[in-house]
C-alpha cells in the first residue's frame, strides 16, 4: 500500500511533492514491496497528502480511488474477466484476497459478504483495521474502470459502533465524454 500511494502522490503531483509528504508526516519512505507498516503511519502519510492538495479530509476515499488505474495495470488478470463493477467486486474473497496473501503473506485483509440489490450489489466489510473508506474510494476506481457511476451509502459502519460496515452500491452507466 505504501508503494501505490507513493506511485499516485507522484503521478498527481511529482517526486518532491513525495519527499515532502514524507517530510510532512516524518516518515523515512524506505518501503518495500514485501514490507508490512503499522496503518498509524498510513494515516500520517495520507494526512499530509491531503494537506498538499489543500484538502481537509477524504485521504483514504481519495487514494482508494486514485488506486485502480495502478492496480488494473499491475494486475490486468484481476480484472480483464470482468464486465461491470459488482462481477469484479463478487472476486473480492476467492480471487483478489487470496492472491493478495500469497504475495503478501500475513497480510490482514478485509472479508466481505455480499448481497445482490437491484442495480448493485451490498457488502458487508469486516476488517479489525476500519479501513471502510479505504474500500468505499477502492468501489469508486472500479466503477471508474468499468465506465459506470456509482452511489454508495453506508447505513452501517464499525466507526460508529456497528459490528461491521455495510456499503449498499448501486451502479449505472456512467456519461461519456
Amino acid at each position: 500500500m505504501f508503494n501505490l500511494l507513493e506511485s499516485l502522490v507522484v503521478a498527481d503531483h511529482g517526486e518532491t511533492a513525495w519527499d515532502a509528504v514524507l517530510e510532512t508526516a516524518n516518515a523515512s519512505g524506505a518501503y518495500t514491496s514485501l514490507g508490512n507498516y503499522p496503518d498509524a503511519e498510513l494515516a500520517q502519510l495520507l494526512e499530509a497528502v491531503m494537506a498538499l492538495r489543500g484538502e481537509a479530509s477524504g485521504g483514504y476515499r481519495w487514494f482508494g480511488r486514485g488506486s485502480i488505474p495502478f492496480l488494473a495495470r499491475r494486475y490486468p488478470v484481476f480484472f480483464t474477466p470482468h464486465t461491470t463493477t459488482t462481477q469484479f467486486l463478487l472476486t473480492l474473497n476467492d480471487i483478489i484476497h487470496t492472491e493478495v496473501r500469497k504475495i503478501y503473506p500475513g497480510a490482514d485483509v478485509p472479508v466481505f459478504d455480499f448481497e445482490l440489490v437491484p442495480g448493485g450489489v451490498a457488502l458487508g466489510y469486516h476488517s479489525q483495521r476500519r479501513l471502510c473508506q479505504l474500500g468505499s474510494g477502492l468501489i469508486e476506481g472500479a466503477a471508474d474502470h468499468f465506465h459506470e457511476r456509482v452511489t454508495i451509502e453506508q447505513p452501517e459502519c464499525m466507526l460508529r459502533g456497528d459490528v461491521k460496515c455495510l456499503l449498499v452500491c448501486t451502479f449505472d452507466i456512467a456519461a461519456t465524454k
